[in-house]
């Protein structure tokens, strides 16, 4: 157990309408005026969408937030993208430059 926690650090949230499939804890795009929706793979997103509530979600866009990860992802500013699964993986380009300050076991800490 770490003694180190980034949890809410900087979190800043906004609340938009929210597409059928938005889960609490998948990343999401922006997909129309004011609406968020599910990433495919490859996507980048433009945050992190808490738990949904008729038909609207709040996101957090900006802050230190756990996701959750496929494959290896490098510490420190890295380019990440949608995994098609609600989570991230490392992307060459077309995706999101974040701080990663924490990674293994399938999650991460990103500061986004």
């Amino acid at each position: 157990m770490s003694k180190i926690s980034f949890e809410d650090i900087g979190a800043v949230t906004a609340t938009f309408a929210a597409d059928e499939g938005v889960e609490g804890g998948q990343v999401v795009k922006v997909t129309g005026n004011g609406t968020v929706g599910p990433c495919a793979a490859g996507d980048a997103f433009c945050g992190v969408a808490l738990e949904p509530r008729k038909s609207a979600a709040a996101v957090q866009v900006k802050g230190f937030v756990t996701v959750s990860c496929t494959g290896d992802l490098a510490l420190g500013w890295t380019t990440l993208a949608a995994d098609g699964q609600g989570g991230v993986k490392a992307a060459a380009s077309g995706g999101v430059t974040v701080l990663v300050v924490s990674a293994g076991s399938g999650s991460a800490v990103v500061c986004l």
